[in-house]
C-alpha cells in the first residue's frame, strides 16, 4: 500500500531497539541467516567478486616461478526499499491490545519473508543491481531425492563453489523427510521424534516459506549453494512510522481515510540489497 501522510510520526529508534527489530527481520529470512552481511551506504557500494582462483604450479630449480592472477569482477550493490503499511482501528488497539502487539511484532518477519521470496525468484527483483536465483540451474529432487541433491552439489563444485547451505520450503522438507533407503529407513533424519532435517550432505538446512516458487514447469522447493558467495546489506536499519491523519490507497481502487474512519496505521520500511554469484547456486525442484 502507498499513502499520503500529513501527520506522520517518524520514530528514530535507539540502537539496541533497532538492532532487535533487524534481528526479527533476520529471523524471518533464511537468506539473511546464511549470506554474508556487509555495511551498505545509502549511495550503494562496489564489491569485488572472485570468479577464478589463482593456480600454483611445480617448477624446477632456477626456473621462473609461475604468475597466476585470480579472476575478479565488480558488482554494485545498492539498497532498495521494502515496506509494508498495516492499518488498525483505534478500538482494535484498545480492545485487543495483545493481538495488536503481536501483529506489530510480526511486521519485521513479513519484511524478511518478502526478501527471501524475491531472492528465490518468486517476486521480480526491485532493480538491476539485485540478484535472484530465478535463473539458477534446476535439479529435480522428487524422482530421486538423494541423487538430485548430489547432482546439485556436483554442479556447484563444477562452478567453483562449495555447498555450505540449503534453504528448503516446507514442501521440500516433506520430500526429504519421506526419502528412504532400500530398507525403508529415512535418509535425512535420525528419528521420527526429531522430525527435522538439520543437515544434508554436511550442509546446514534452513526452512523458509519463501523458498516455494510456483508457476514454472516445475515447482521450486528449495535452493542449495555456496553462501560465502552471497552478500546482503541494510541501509540505516528499520524505520517505523505511525500516522492517524493520512489517506491510504487500499490496493483495490479504494481509499482509507484514517482520521475520518477513526484509524491509525503503522508503516515499516527498510533499504536492503542482495548480490550473489548465481552460478554456485542450484534450485531444487519437484513436479
Amino acid at each position: 500500500m502507498s499513502g499520503i501522510a500529513t501527520n506522520r510520526t517518524n520514530i528514530t529508534l535507539p540502537i539496541d531497539v533497532s538492532n532487535e527489530i533487524i534481528a526479527k527481520v533476520q529471523e524471518g529470512s533464511a537468506v539473511m541467516k546464511l549470506a554474508r552481511k556487509i555495511e551498505l551506504p545509502g549511495r550503494g557500494a562496489a564489491i569485488q567478486v572472485i570468479t577464478a582462483d589463482p593456480e600454483a604450479a611445480w617448477v624446477g630449480e632456477t626456473n621462473k616461478k609461475p604468475v597466476s592472477n585470480p579472476g575478479l569482477d565488480t558488482k554494485v550493490i545498492r539498497g532498495y526499499t521494502l515496506a509494508v503499511i498495516v492499518p488498525f482501528s483505534n478500538q482494535f488497539r484498545r480492545d485487543a491490545a495483545a493481538l495488536y502487539d503481536e501483529i506489530v511484532k510480526r511486521i519485521p518477519a513479513a519484511l524478511g519473508a518478502k526478501f527471501d521470496k524475491t531472492v528465490f525468484g518468486g517476486v521480480q527483483a526491485p532493480g538491476s543491481d539485485f540478484d535472484t536465483f530465478a535463473s539458477a540451474t534446476a535439479q529435480d529432487i522428487e524422482t530421486d531425492t538423494y541423487q538430485g541433491l548430489v547432482a546439485a552439489q556436483g554442479d556447484i563444485a563444477a562452478n567453483g563453489g562449495i555447498l555450505n547451505g540449503i534453504v528448503l520450503a516446507p514442501q521440500g522438507q516433506g520430500l526429504l523427510l519421506s526419502a528412504t533407503d532400500t530398507t525403508k529407513r529415512p535418509l535425512f533424519i535420525n528419528s521420527v521424534a526429531e522430525g527435522a532435517v538439520p543437515r544434508v550432505l554436511g550442509a546446514p538446512v534452513e526452512i523458509s516459506k519463501g523458498a516455494y516458487i510456483t508457476g514454472g514447469t516445475k515447482d521450486v522447493v528449495g535452493v542449495a549453494g555456496d553462501w560465502s558467495q552471497a552478500v546482503y546489506g541494510i541501509v540505516n536499519g528499520i524505520e517505523l512510522s505511525y500516522s492517524s491523519d493520512a489517506t491510504l490507497d487500499d490496493g483495490n481502487g479504494g481509499t482509507i481515510n484514517l482520521f475520518q474512519q477513526n484509524m491509525f496505521a503503522v508503516r515499516a520500511e527498510v533499504e536492503i540489497g542482495f548480490r550473489a554469484d548465481v552460478n554456485v547456486f542450484n534450485a531444487l525442484t519437484k513436479a
